[in-house]
């Protein structure tokens, strides 16, 4: 028999990826709040155990945690698999995981670019997956993917993560025209601009400066107040929403100006999205997890 209905801001079972930081953190929190039934997931254990304790201080029901790589076919099922055991369904799947690189595309390390593909897209496709399957065994369900602004348009020096955004975006719609039918499944896609967030410390580089998030930056938690409206709302008028007040600008500026766009992309990303100051090149988080930069908000 299939779970019943939900209503806007009744207690649901929520699985979030990448809860241990940023967009994920803000988002289990919230939904903490509203008494929901948690799966965190992310590969970093101790900020995962961080997060489910400030989950369970807020009000949530129960808090399972799953440290795992979501690029991992098996963890995924096995993850999916416990929640629904522990709760009998599956509400809502946040797939907010990502990684990013920052680097002219010929410059970043093959194992760099690899990286970021299997878990932007592979790793995304597997938790997207596994959540319509679930949801079509029930009947009902809802997934969220968070996917970003630089799906719809580019920038230099982000191409490996540009890439999986345009991928990520392709992915969704897609996923939405396959399981239209089964009215109960909802499928949304969150596309932020600039989010404080610990990405950019946590980004791969070649380019030995620090990065920031690119103004307007928009804050965690109201990235996470959108992927809650898509979650309680799915519909056809939320297939896609925009998290970010620039964002409709940028994208009618790359559509109807495509070389103005490109002529002014490479001085506004240097002046935009770069920080005073420098960082070691290297992989950053996307061959491993950096435990010790994971948080809410990126680094001062």
């Amino acid at each position: 028999m299939p779970p019943e209905p939900l209503t806007p801001g009744s207690p649901r079972v929520v699985w979030i990826t990448g809860a241990s930081s940023g967009i994920g953190l803000a988002t289990a929190l919230a939904c903490a709040r509203r008494g929901d039934r948690l799966l965190l997931s992310s590969r970093a254990e101790g900020p995962l155990q961080e997060a489910a304790r400030q989950c369970r201080a807020l009000g949530s029901a129960d808090v399972l945690v799953a440290a795992l790589d979501i690029a991992d076919d098996d963890a995924v099922r096995r993850a999916s698999a416990t929640a629904v055991q522990r709760w009998g369904r599956l509400d809502v799947v946040v797939q907010n995981a990502g990684v990013a690189a920052y680097g002219r595309v010929d410059e970043v390390p093959a194992e760099v670019l690899e990286g970021v593909l299997r878990t932007n897209v592979l790793g995304a496709a597997l938790v997207a997956s596994e959540a319509v399957r679930t949801f079509r065994h029930q009947g009902q369900g809802t997934l969220v993917v968070v996917g970003s602004v630089l799906g719809r348009i580019t920038v230099p020096w982000m191409g490996a993560y540009n890439a999986t955004k345009f991928a990520l975006r392709g992915l969704v719609r897609t996923m939405q025209q396959e399981n239209r039918d089964v009215p109960g499944i909802r499928i949304s896609l969150v596309a932020p601009g600039g989010v404080d967030t610990p990405i950019y410390d946590q980004s791969a580089t070649v380019l030995g400066r620090r990065n920031r998030p690119p103004y307007p930056v928009s804050s965690p938690e109201h990235v996470a107040e959108k992927v809650l409206r898509a979650a309680d709302r799915g519909s056809a008028w939320h297939r896609e929403l925009d998290a970010g007040w620039a964002n409709p600008a940028m994208k009618a500026a790359y559509a109807l100006a495509p070389g103005l766009f490109d002529l002014l992309s490479r001085p506004a990303m240097r002046t935009l999205g770069f920080a005073l100051g420098k960082r070691p090149n290297g992989p950053g988080n996307v061959l491993a997890p950096q435990p010790h930069e994971e948080g809410l908000r990126q680094r001062r």
